[in-house]
Order: structure tokens, then sequence, then C-alpha cells
């Protein structure tokens, strides 16, 4: 699989395993170990993951997956694990250096490592404006060597850029990004081109509405099965009508017959063709997709596709607002979130 460099020095895969739901609260029934399944997916090319310190036992497995790997090749040179830094909102005002310390130094322990490859800061409410103050403390984390690079995440232009001018060094931003959200386009791409900040982003398949399964089906109604599937239905609702929906899924469709790939290439790999878009995050519980995954890096769209794709999207409202606005301001967005998971 390609490489691509997020940093100097530092490279990834296009496709990042997005390990959220490996959390103990999405655990399911399968044939491997989650830790077996690890190896599967290194073996296959995918050798980095994105977790988060409020991701049930994650962490915890990623580190048992680590040192095994390590136990029996002697190294693990190239695997990648970035996790997030998401302190509770309720603990926002009364953020400490102490604080901050203490829950880097857990996820160094569950990860088994010394320095932590990238750890990505979330902010919930900016009215609480010590932001900069607790991205200072993570960059002095970083400077002791317990970090090995800064990125944020749902970061939108005009708070990024008060960390930036405060001379943190910011490699990367993960934001949600995809044919139903086009929000990062209107000011972020800008920016981050002229900061040398790399994109990673996540619901690039709309929490998998971007596949087959939705083709020619009958709208869904709230409420929906999960958390995730209620979030990106909204977002889905906020571009327009579901007969619009469908016939973006056409189009994909025709594209993914094309190229002999699924719907679900087609549209990370529109995502991944994008300015300034170092990786897509794909969530995987298991590893049954791994193969069309690899898919999506086995080809491009052209450019008689990607007009396709735009004309079809012509027809959307799009989600309003900058990056992650609605889901701070909007209730119907903002219900959906946990606010307190990190203790």
């Amino acid at each position: 699989m390609e490489s691509r460099r997020l940093t100097d020095g530092y490279t990834i895969e296009p496709i990042i395993t997005g390990a959220w739901q490996l959390a103990e609260d999405h655990s399911d029934n399968r044939t491997n170990t989650p830790v077996e399944d690890l190896f599967t997916f290194v073996d296959a090319g995918f050798s980095t993951f994105d977790c988060a310190d409020h991701y049930t036992g994650v962490e915890e497995l990623l580190g048992t997956f680590r040192e095994q790997y390590r136990d029996e090749t002697g190294s693990y040179p190239g695997i990648n694990v970035h996790t997030k830094f998401v302190p509770d909102k309720s603990k926002l005002d009364s953020i400490t250096p102490e604080y901050v310390e203490r829950i880097i130094d857990r996820s160094r322990r569950r990860l088994n490592v010394d320095s932590l490859d990238l750890v990505q800061f979330h902010w919930w409410d900016y009215e609480i404006d010590n932001y900069v103050k607790t991205m200072e403390i993570l960059h002095d984390l970083k400077k002791d060597g317990k970090i090995d690079h800064l990125g944020v995440t749902n970061f939108d232009v005009r708070h990024l850029e008060e960390l930036i001018d405060a001379g943190i060094p910011v490699i990367s931003n993960q934001v949600q990004y995809s044919l139903l959200d086009d929000r990062p386009e209107r000011e972020l791409v800008d920016f981050c081109e002229e900061h040398d900040i790399k994109l990673l982003c996540y619901g690039t398949l709309a929490g998998g509405f971007l596949t087959e399964r939705y083709l020619g089906e009958p709208e869904p109604e709230h409420p929906m099965e999960n958390r995730s599937l209620t979030k990106y239905k909204l977002i889905i609702e906020e571009n327009g009508s579901w007969s619009d929906f469908q016939m973006l899924l056409e189009e994909l469709s025709t594209i993914a017959d094309k190229h002999e790939v699924s719907i679900a290439n087609v549209a990370s790999r529109y995502i991944l063709q994008r300015p300034r878009v170092c990786s897509a995050i794909v969530g995987a519980r298991n590893t049954n997709h791994i193969d069309d995954n690899l898919r999506t890096t086995e080809f491009k769209l052209d450019s008689q596709d990607t007009q396709r794709i735009e004309r079809a999207l012509d027809e959307f409202d799009g989600v309003p607002g900058g990056v992650y606005i609605a889901e701070r301001e909007d209730p119907k967005h903002a219900n959906i979130m946990k606010y307190n998971s990190n203790t």
C-alpha cells in the first residue's frame, strides 16, 4: 500500500483503521480474538490505528497487541497508534498540568510505549477559553519526550489559528469529511495548506450509509439502532431529501461498476483525492472488510468520475456552518454526543 507523508519523518497509510468499534461496549461475537484481528490488519498493510483515551478498553487492546507483536517479531516498526486527549466537558474550566500529564501517562501505560505517536486534542466548548493553555501543556509533554506529534480533532479555522499563533506545532486535524459533509472545504483546507497541516478524515462512509446496503432502500425512520446511524442520518437530512441521497448512491454505483469496486471504495477514494487529505479513517469491528478496503487504494477516480459525483452533489443543501459547529450548537446534533466519558 502507498504511504503518505503526515509530517517530516512520519508516514502513514491512506486508510487508517478506526478502533472505536473495538471498545468494550461495541464488542460482538467474532471468530478470532481482537488481538489476532490486529495481526491480520498489519499483515494486510493496515498498520496505523486510530483510538482515543475514552474508548473503553481500546488503548489497552492496542498495547497488548504491540507487546505481542514485538515478542513475535522482535520489534514493531511501522505500527502507528494515534490516540486522542479528550478532557471531559465537566473539567474544561479546571484543567491543570497535573491532570493532563496523568491522562497522557495513562495512555502511554495502556499502549506500552514511552512516547505516544500522535495525540489529537479535542475541546468541547470554546466558551471555556483555556484550550490554548491546555494545548501548551501537551506541547510541554512533547518536549519532555512523552509525545512524538501533536494534532487536533474537530477544530475550526478560528480556534486552530489560535493554537498556531501560540507556536504549537500542529501537524493534523481529524475532521468529519465525506461526500455528504464538505464543511472542511469552506475555510479549513486553505488554512491547512498555508500551515502544512494534513486532514485525517472520519465519517467518509457516513456510518455505512454510503454503501450498497442503502441503495434502493426506503428511508429509515428515527430512532435508529445506534448513535452512529442517528448522527449520519441527520447529516443526510441536512443535505436534502432521501431521494436526492438515492440519486447520489446511483451515481456512485455506476462509477463503482466502471472500476469494479464498491460504493464504499468510490466514496473513500473521492475524499482521499481531495487537497490536504492524508488518510481516511475506516472503522473496523472485525476483519471482514479488509479486502474491500484494500481496493480503495488500488484505483483512482478520473475527471469524468468526479464531475458526475459533483453534479449529484449540486442537488444537496450542505451541512450548515463550519467544521463541527452543528455538533456544538445545534441541539439535534449535540444531543448525540457523550461529553463526559474520559473518567
